[in-house]
């Protein structure tokens, strides 16, 4: 009998920004250095003969609690990837529903005909989770391994194991980030001992202590996601504007005089350089902040340059976080007419 430890990688930037993440190669948020620290204090007496991960970096790097402790290498299986999300991948929650409301839905409540465009759909997710798992369990006989995999892959396999209809592949819940799931394997087949554990994780570091969306207990509040788009200058100049003038008004107060005309041709300036120069986020159907983009600014170090970050502060009360930042900060460069990058800028 083979004893599998299936693991879901810590906290990335997709869990903490709210973006579509399969194939993506996401990094590690703090808060995820954190939880690893926590996955191995839970395996330190645990006796492991093999870490495998998928070839991301998420789950490579939560690997590290396991393999660099036990001193053994780490192998690594395309095959335990997250979903493809094609089309979909480092796109915002929020973007998703605004442009995609119908097939977001599919998603949503694991409709098995739903398929991302260009990626994968359910079935395609389960067939390879389930052969990657199989393959890889049957190199170790009696032995105990560790496998390091994501989410979506993670209930889809439990899905299997289960023998679920299809109807109810919405009652397997979601994992917290590094959730442990023990399995077993006869060489036919794979057992669950318990699922989706997370019991190492403190409630100031778990992920979803601090997030309701996953939530099916009446107490789930309305997930409030950004999605972005460039700023339509005819119609929404004075938007900019007012915005420019309440930072500088709560930063300068009124004696300081300000210079509207300057900060609408440095908009114009950025907005010249690309479309996505002034970047408005929305929150639905309101406009929640503003973001200007400068790509030439850093240009010869491969940078662009944020001179300007706003939340309406309406909007800031909503989403729980300050009513406004101003300032400027380094991003990487990104091409004429492509969205910004995956920069948190409100």
């Amino acid at each position: 009998m083979t004893t599998i430890y299936l693991i879901r990688h810590a906290e990335a930037e997709g869990n903490l920004y709210r973006r579509i993440h399969g194939w993506y190669n996401a990094l590690i948020t703090d808060n995820g250095f954190a939880q690893i620290k926590a996955l191995e204090k839970r395996f330190q007496d645990i006796q492991i003969d093999a870490v495998w991960s998928s070839d991301l970096y998420r789950t490579m790097t939560t690997a590290r609690a396991v393999y660099i402790p036990k001193n053994l290498p780490l192998n690594t299986a395309p095959g335990l990837r997250e979903i493809n999300l094609g089309d979909w991948e480092d796109v915002t929650w929020g973007q998703a529903r605004h442009d995609f409301l119908e097939e977001l839905t599919r998603f949503d409540t694991d409709d098995p005909t739903w398929q991302a465009p260009n990626g994968e759909g359910f079935h395609q997710l389960g067939d390879r989770l389930e052969g990657t798992v199989r393959r890889i369990a049957a190199q170790y006989p009696d032995q105990t391994i560790a496998l390091f995999s994501h989410g979506m892959a993670i209930r889809q396999l439990l899905s299997r194991i289960k023998g679920l209809p299809e109807a109810d592949w919405p009652s397997v819940p979601h994992g917290d980030n590094t959730a442990v799931t023990k399995l077993a394997f006869d060489g036919e087949r794979l057992t669950i001992d318990y699922e989706l554990d997370n019991s190492h994780l403190p409630e100031e570091i778990s992920t979803l202590a601090r997030q309701a969306w996953w939530r099916r207990d009446g107490s789930k509040k309305v997930d409030i996601n950004l999605w972005y788009r460039p700023i339509d200058w005819e119609k929404e100049r004075e938007v900019y504007l007012e915005a420019r003038r309440d930072a500088w008004t709560c930063t300068h107060g009124t004696e300081v005089p300000f210079d509207g005309e300057a900060f609408l041709r440095g908009a114009e300036d950025c907005l010249s350089q690309t479309p996505w120069g002034v970047t408005v986020a929305m929150a639905g159907d309101q406009i929640a902040g503003v973001l200007q983009l400068d790509g030439e600014r850093y240009q010869a170090d491969n940078a662009g340059y944020i001179p300007f970050c706003y939340i309406v502060p309406s909007a800031g009360v909503r989403l729980g976080r300050p009513a406004y930042r101003s300032g400027g900060g380094h991003l990487p460069a990104h091409g004429p007419g492509q969205a910004p990058p995956a920069v948190r800028p409100l």
